[in-house]
Order: structure tokens, then C-alpha cells, then sequence
């Protein structure tokens, strides 16, 4: 309270001597400009400055919060809008999840215009308009999203090569994969694209060139790549079959084939048989021969052994020999035994081929060994065995015969045939 009244006093004392000094000092001010003359104290002259000083102030700070509204309007207005485009593009891509192809193409279209990401909707734009069938305007949402951001580039050739390789134009994704693969290091997605278009087209000898690449960017897990290199070699070897009989000079290009395969892969044995197989279509026996015995040396393979029963040497019982020389190790490998019993065959040791075939036989009843224990038997001049056998092979290879009600009779005389 001391305090209030002692600034009181202060400020009374202090405007008495103000009063005082403006009255005894007035001052004189003068403003002359052209033939205007402006007379007054100094007293006056000071608050008539401190007065317009003060609108001065009031107007400039009046015209900033003015302009500072107004940025502020359309800064919230702009915000509406960004946050109204980020719906419309939720809403697409629930719509476009779901299926809903049309409604997906219009929200994202609206939301386009004002998206910070505007690349999205119209990719997906484009997407929607393939699932409808309406290629042009898939087109024109494809050169809008490359429109809307210069580094989209790459992004915008993958998406329309997916969308041709979904509608199996293979020719023209593999063109757009083209202009895509000058970066593949930083995009193999394109290389994973490109093997399916070569794939689609059957290039098999284009395929073969991206294998290197496919592996050194591990674009495949490696049983999917090991899978694709046995159809593109599958598919080449007998390509070069065909190559080979149109120039009628033996199967030398199925031999370069062969010896220009990977090392790991002439050691499969998918792959192994096939060459096998086609070296026997083709004639090359001896070529056969060899590589089956080289083989079996490096790893036993029943498949093999069966094929070596199809080999035609000039010398048939040096063949055997060498097929009874596998025999101590495998004695009960059916697929053994019925390479035995052919070059038996081929020997015309009649007997020691049935004891053969029938060992296949006891060891794994299939078609292949029915049908030459029935030829065999009929050949004897035992056609009732030889019926039995033929019979049980028939119906080993159609297992998916439907139920039928049969005669009992010819059911029960068709067991004791077998019994036979």
C-alpha cells in the first residue's frame, strides 16, 4: 500500500513539473512546404509525432495480419484438399483390392489432382482400366503416372509389362523389359519379368543368355532357378535333335549341346536320362553306352540301368557281361533285372531272360515287365501265361478304371487266369 501511494506521489509530482515546464517553455515549431506553413509548440509538435508514429505502426501491423490470413486461408484450404485426396486414394485402394475395378479407377482419379503422390493413383488407375478391358485408357493412366514424376521412369515400364504379360502379349513386354534391363542391377524385378515373357514365347535360346544374370542377382530362390535351367536345357537338347535330323549328319549338335552344358547340370539325372534317351532315338549307341557306364560308375541310377537295355552294341554278350557285372551289387533292382533280361533276349538265351524278367517281376509288378513276360511267354508258345501277364499289365497301367458290376463268372475266371 506504501508502495502505491509513494508512486503516486512520484507521478503527481512528476506531471506538476511536466505542466510546469510546458509553461514557462513552451517551445515553437514551424513546418513550412511550398506556400503551407504549419505553426505550433514544441509540446504539441511532440505528441502530434508520437500520435502518428503510432497509426503508422497500427496500420503497417494491420496489413500484415491481413496478408497473414489470407496465407493462412489458403494454406488451410490446400490442407482440405490434400487430406480429402488422401481419402479419395484410401477409398480406391480399398476398392481396387476388393475388385471393385470401376469405383477404384473414379476414387483414384479424384484423388489424383491434389495427392502428394499422384505416380500411385494413376498406376493403379491404369491397373483397374486393364482389369476392365479398356487398353487405351490404360495407356493414357500409364503416360500420365511417367507424366507426373520424371524418375518414374522405370516403375511405369514394369507395371505395363506386367499388365502385357497378364494379357500374354509376349512380344510387346519383352520389347518394354528391353528399354527396362539397362539397369537391371538395381531392378531385377525386370529380369524376372523378361524370363517369363521369354518363357511365354518358348525362346528358349534367349532364356539361356539371361540365365548368368538371373543367377548373379539371385532374382530366383535357387530351386526355382535350378528347375528353370532344366526346361530351358530339356527344351534345347531336343531342339537339337530336330536340328540334327533336318541336316542328316548325326547328333552332332545334341553333342555340343550336351558338352556346352554347365558341369553340375550333365550331372543330373533328369537331365542324363533324357540325353541318354535321345542318343538311343537317335542312333548313337555307342555314345550311349559310354555315357551310361560312366555314369553308374560316378552314382548308381536304376532309370539308367533300365535305359542300358535299350543300347544296341555289335557285341551283345560283352553287353551282358557288363550288365551281370552291376548285378552283385544290386541284385534285386527291378529296373536291373529287366535290362538283363532284354539283352538276354537280344543274346537269345531264352531261358535266363524269363528267369530275369520274372525276377523284375517279383521284385516290383509294373506294365513294363508284364508286357515282356507276356511277349516272351508267347513267343514260348505259352499263351495262357502270356495272356495272364498281359492282362495284369493292362490293368496295372489304367489304375483309374471306374467300378463296374461284371459278370461274377468273368470276374472269377479272370482271377484263376491270373493264378495261372
Amino acid at each position: 500500500m506504501r508502495k502505491l501511494l509513494l508512486l503516486a506521489l512520484l507521478a503527481l509530482l512528476l506531471g506538476v513539473g511536466i505542466v510546469a515546464l510546458i509553461e514557462n517553455h513552451p517551445g515553437y515549431v514551424l513546418i513550412a512546404y511550398g506556400h503551407y506553413t504549419i505553426e505550433t509548440s514544441l509540446w504539441v509538435g511532440i505528441v502530434l509525432l508520437v500520435l502518428l508514429t503510432l497509426v503508422l505502426y497500427l496500420s503497417v501491423a494491420l496489413v500484415r495480419k491481413l496478408f497473414s490470413s489470407q496465407k493462412s486461408l489458403a494454406g488451410w484450404l490446400g490442407q482440405r484438399k490434400t487430406q480429402r485426396a488422401a481419402r479419395l486414394t484410401h477409398r480406391g485402394l480399398i476398392s481396387f483390392i476388393e475388385g471393385n475395378w470401376e469405383p477404384a479407377r473414379r476414387q483414384l482419379l479424384r484423388g489424383a489432382d491434389h495427392s502428394e503422390v499422384p505416380l500411385l493413383n494413376y498406376l493403379i488407375a491404369a491397373r483397374a482400366s486393364f482389369q476392365l478391358g479398356e487398353q487405351d485408357r490404360m495407356r493414357e493412366y500409364l503416360s500420365a503416372a511417367e507424366q507426373s514424376d520424371s524418375e518414374a521412369g522405370i516403375a511405369v515400364e514394369l507395371t505395363q509389362a506386367e499388365l502385357k504379360l497378364r494379357g500374354k502379349q509376349y512380344e510387346q513386354a519383352v520389347a518394354t523389359l528391353e528399354r527396362a534391363r539397362r539397369n537391371a542391377g538395381k531392378h531385377p524385378h525386370v529380369l524376372q519379368l523378361l524370363s517369363s515373357a521369354y518363357l511365354g514365347l518358348e525362346d528358349w535360346e534367349a532364356l539361356l543368355k539371361l540365365l548368368p544374370e538371373l543367377r548373379k542377382h539371385t532374382v530366383l530362390p535357387a530351386d526355382e532357378l535350378l528347375q528353370l535351367e532344366r526346361q530351358v536345357y530339356t527344351q534345347l537338347l531336343q531342339a537339337s535333335v530336330a536340328v540334327d535330323a533336318a541336316a542328316s549328319g548325326g547328333p552332332s549338335h545334341l553333342h555340343q549341346r550336351w558338352q556346352a552344358m554347365p558341369n553340375n547340370l550333365r550331372q543330373d539325372k533328369a537331365l542324363l536320362r533324357l540325353y541318354v534317351g535321345l542318343l538311343i532315338r537317335e542312333g548313337d549307341h555307342a555314345g550311349a553306352d559310354r555315357t551310361i557306364q560312366r555314369a553308374l560308375k560316378q552314382e548308381w541310377d536304376s532309370d539308367l540301368a533300365r535305359l542300358y537295355g535299350y543300347v544296341e552294341l555289335d557285341n551283345p554278350g560283352r553287353q551282358l557281361a557288363q550288365a551281370e557285372s552291376w548285378l552283385a551289387a544290386h541284385p534285386r533292382d527291378p529296373q536291373l533285372l529287366l535290362c538283363l533280361g532284354r539283352l538276354a533276349c537280344r543274346h537269345q538265351l531264352w531261358g535266363k531272360a524269363r528267369d530275369f524278367f520274372e525276377a523284375s517281376y517279383k521284385q516290383r509288378r509294373s506294365p513294363e515287365v508284364c508286357a515282356e513276360l507276356g511277349r516272351l511267354l508267347a513267343a514260348l508258345g505259352e499263351e495262357k501265361a502270356s495272356a495272364a501277364r498281359f492282362r495284369e499289365g493292362l490293368l496295372l497301367r489304367e489304375k483309374s478304371l471306374p467300378q463296374l458290376p461284371l459278370p461274377e463268372r468273368s470276374v472269377q475266371q479272370a482271377q484263376a487266369s491270373l493264378r495261372e
